[in-house]
């Protein structure tokens, strides 16, 4: 394990994304407030000043969502595949800064570079999906039961979507969701999260310059900034018919109920509790890579991160080594060098929570395989770095039913049927990533079957973290229900509408009913 100092042209990155020291943080396009009190951005990588921004007041809250009304009575107007044009133009514009902000993903919140370009990446791939969508926005004819009627289906823009994400993911998601809101004729307000804040005002610069050079009007896309009491002004807010919130599931009870009590609607993406299982026939050389990364990428904080691994117990020694032998290999360490696999935690509140569940575990009974610890000395100055730990334990222990933001990874063993490891992957509160190692057909079919894995994701051979953009995204049960990004997701972000013509020269009346005056 090593660590690095060296800055890799992190200042450059943030003169190029425009951030100074001191940021407003409020913004309905390229009109920007000055804000009320200052948050500032610790690095988690040397636990540096990045920069400060300024947090939204409630009377600039006003002003955002007054632009923001006023730029959708346009918006909304203009064609569909003019709105694509917009987001491509935006997915260029990223092409052009995805060294930069991928650098300024991976300093403020601390996963690996790679892993800060891929997230870009995915703010690139979303675009592009949604320029294509911009011309497939389509309804439906359905038959009528009345001669001389047509009955159709149509959809449209819902009005101002507002963005609430979270730091592990602090510009793709805002990107899931925004790109398809724009094509669909909706304007966004988004809140990313105080931990990250940086990144937020660097998107909101990008966007900023591609409205401005199409002529389009303030308040297609805003941002606001601040702790979750800012959060409330938008979730309390009946002018803002949707809530997209991406979080713990925790946030995610208040944000739904207080969405609730007014009648909006809430896109959920919240916590997950991920499991891959290993059956006697399962590959190690697609078993170990998969859980691997899928336990330590971004340094355990994704919400796909695999939490545990059900396995056989025919092969559960050979696994439990395999595994154990490959965490040695791993490098931790400044997640701008791209010789380290991972990064720090997000900062010390998660570093204690991730101690804790440590001695949980061991309270219960589990049995360490890989100690755990906090990492210091040279390069390590932040005191967010941990070592990613390995423990035995049994899938009823009350921290193996709780998410754990931080790389820490249970070894479960599971004997009989693969339906005894479907039972227990099912058997947490949560619903959102689950995985399968198996070379045995009907076991994979079983996996996928209405009896199988009750998650919103299952993959057969595939570790349970990372998703690509091309399907709906999100999970069951206190994962939330949310789905967002491909597929036909875009849908929560419009309002559908049923039509019926009548182009008879009669009336009559649905179900046969007579009503002769």
């Amino acid at each position: 394990m090593q660590a690095t100092t060296t800055s890799f042209g992190i200042e450059e990155a943030l003169e190029q994304l425009g951030i100074k020291d001191v940021n407003h943080g409020t913004s309905t396009g390229n009109k920007w407030f000055p804000g009320g009190e200052e948050i500032a951005s610790y690095s988690p990588v040397n636990g540096e000043l990045i920069g400060k921004v300024t947090s939204t007041t409630k009377e600039e809250y006003e002003q955002v969502i007054a632009s923001a009304q006023k730029a959708f009575l346009s918006f909304r107007a203009m064609p569909a595949p003019q709105r694509g044009e917009i987001v491509r133009q935006f997915g260029n514009k990223l092409r052009e800064m995805k060294e930069p902000l991928g650098k300024l993903v991976s300093y403020e919140m601390g996963k690996s570079l790679q892993e800060g370009y891929g997230e870009v990446q995915e703010m690139i791939d979303i675009c592009d999906f949604a320029v294509g969508l911009s011309r497939q926005l389509n309804g439906q004819t359905i038959p009528s039961e009345r001669p001389g009627h047509v009955m159709r289906e149509q959809w449209h823009s819902l009005g101002i979507v507002g963005i609430i994400s979270a730091f592990n993911f602090p510009v793709a998601v805002w990107a899931w969701n925004t790109a398809l809101a724009w094509v669909c004729g909706d304007v966004c307000v988004w809140k990313g999260s105080e931990k990250a804040p940086l990144c937020t005002v660097a998107c909101q610069n990008i966007i900023a310059g591609v409205l401005k050079e199409n002529n389009l009007p303030e308040g297609i896309s805003s941002i606001i900034n601040g702790d979750y009491k800012v959060g409330e002004m938008m979730t309390t807010d009946s002018r803002i018919p949707l809530i997209s919130a991406t979080g713990s599931t925790r946030m995610g009870r208040i944000v739904g109920a207080k969405v609730a009590e007014r009648f909006g609607k809430s896109l959920l993406e919240l916590g997950g509790n991920n499991a891959i299982i290993i059956t006697p026939t399962a590959d190690l050389k697609v078993v170990v890579p998969g859980a691997v990364f899928g336990a330590v990428g971004t340094c355990g904080q994704r919400c796909t991160s695999t939490r545990r691994l059900i396995i056989h117990e025919s092969v559960y020694d050979k696994v439990r080594d395999a595994i154990v032998g490959a965490y040695k290999q791993i490098v931790i360490g400044n997640p701008l060098d791209e010789k380290n696999h991972v990064g720090p935690l997000i900062d010390k509140e998660s570093v204690d929570t991730y101690l804790k569940a440590i001695e949980k575990a061991k309270a219960e009974g589990g049995k360490v395989l890989v100690e755990g610890g906090v990492l210091e000395g040279e390069g390590f100055e932040s005191g967010c770095y941990v070592k990613p730990a390995i423990i035995e334990a049994e899938n009823s222990f009350k921290i193996v039913q709780h998410e754990t933001f931080a790389p820490i990874l249970y070894l479960i063993k599971y004997s009989g049927d693969v339906e005894n490891a479907i039972d227990m992957q099912n058997g947490v509160a949560q619903g959102l990533s689950s995985a399968i190692m198996t070379n045995e057909l009907k076991e994979a079919e079983k996996f996928l079957s209405f009896a199988g894995s009750d998650c919103g994701i299952a993959n057969v051979n595939i570790g349970t973290s990372g998703a690509e953009i091309g399907g709906a995204f999100g999970g069951e049960k206190e994962t939330g229900g949310g789905r967002e990004s491909g597929s036909d997701a875009w849908k929560v972000y419009m309002r559908r509408q049923t039509n019926t013509v009548n182009y008879s020269d009669e009336l009559p009346l649905a179900q046969g009913i007579k009503f002769d005056l």
